[in-house]
This record gives C-alpha cells, sequence and structure tokens, in this order.
C-alpha cells in the first residue's frame, strides 16, 4: 500500500513559471535592505513601521510571485498557491486553458494557478487561434507546450480511469480535489501583521 502511495506521488512533470520570477525577487531584496537598515538604523531614528511594512511586502512578494509552483505525479494536478497546496485528481479535471493564467475545472470548481500564463495579448491570440492543441511544433512557446502537455496527461488519466470529461463517472470519481493549507506562508504573513501594527506604538 505505500508502496502504490509512493508511486501515485512521484512526479512526472514539473512546470516552470512563465513570469513573476525577476520582479518577485527584486521586491524581496527591496525588503530585505529596508528591513535591515531599520534593524541597523532604528536607534538612530529609523521608522519602525517602515521596516515592519517592508517585511510584510516581502513575505507577500515571496508568497504570492516566488512560492506558486505546479506539478503534476501519477494521478494529480498540484497546484502550490499563496497559501495553501491544492491536489486535483488528473482524470477528474473537466475543462483547463492557459490564458493569463491557468484555469483547471474540477469537481465543479474553478482553481487557478499564476505559475504558467501568457500575457493578454497572447492569451486574446490563442483563444481565437483553431487548432492551438495540435501538439508540438517548432518555435512553440513554453506556455502552448504546458498547455500540450497538461491536455496529454489529462487525457491519459480520464482514459485510464475510463472517463469522459463532464460525464456522470467522471463528477462520480472519489476524491478528486484535496486542499491543505500551508502553515508556514500563514504564520509568516500573521507574524508580520503584528508586527507592523506593534511597530506604529514603538
Amino acid at each position: 500500500m505505500a508502496r502504490l502511495q509512493h508511486d501515485a506521488d512521484t512526479v512526472v512533470e514539473r512546470f516552470q513559471p512563465t513570469s513573476g520570477r525577476i520582479s518577485g525577487w527584486l521586491t524581496v531584496a527591496f525588503c530585505v535592505a529596508l528591513v535591515v537598515a531599520g534593524v541597523a538604523y532604528l536607534d538612530q531614528g529609523f521608522p519602525a513601521w517602515v521596516a515592519a511594512a517592508g517585511l510584510l511586502v516581502g513575505v507577500l512578494a515571496w508568497a504570492a510571485m516566488l512560492r506558486p509552483a505546479l506539478w503534476a505525479t501519477e494521478e494529480h494536478l498540484v497546484m502550490r498557491n499563496l497559501a495553501e497546496t491544492v491536489h486535483i485528481r488528473l482524470a477528474a479535471i473537466e475543462e483547463l486553458a492557459v490564458r493569463q493564467v491557468l484555469a483547471v475545472r474540477a469537481d465543479d470548481r474553478r482553481f487557478v494557478s499564476t505559475v504558467v500564463g501568457r500575457s493578454w495579448r497572447k492569451a486574446m491570440l490563442a483563444r481565437r487561434t483553431p487548432g492551438a492543441d495540435d501538439g508540438p511544433r517548432d518555435g512553440m512557446s513554453y506556455a502552448d507546450w504546458a498547455e500540450h502537455r497538461l491536455h496529454e496527461l489529462v487525457d491519459a488519466a480520464r482514459k485510464g480511469a475510463g472517463v469522459r470529461p463532464g460525464s456522470r463517472e467522471q463528477l462520480a470519481l472519489p476524491h478528486p480535489v484535496r486542499r491543505e493549507p500551508d502553515v508556514v506562508p500563514l504564520v509568516l504573513i500573521a507574524t508580520s501583521c503584528v508586527l507592523l501594527l506593534v511597530s506604529f506604538f514603538v
């Protein structure tokens, strides 16, 4: 049983982020500089609330722009977002599309990942272009490839489970979605908020 669980959790595809990393790191670096300056020069009149605000913004930038990840295991599409990790059973996915973000519909709910996405203009072109999912081709953008690969994984999972998209059999699949709150970012955000409030009284 443990071996089967291990196989089901094996990562078969890890998707790379298409945007936000550079601006995320720059924001975090700037906020770290603010916090360091606040600690070093607090006795010389550096506003405590500025350092605390920098800490909060830095934590939020890390959680929202650098922490998100997207990967697929043998059975699930896994979205790690700002403060939770969502495991979506591949066979239970009714539809998916990569626009400005990745949107997935499963268990009659919509889930979003910011890891893979297109610019507004490219998202509009992809929506209007017929045959956008014909398969890999020369010069294909990473977002196009990721969307094609996701469709491949979902189609294979549906075939293995013997279900069609939107069918009663698909809707009846057990445990289609599992959501797990992530303690570390939640604690860091809460702590930063408390420090910011306290800083106004220092």
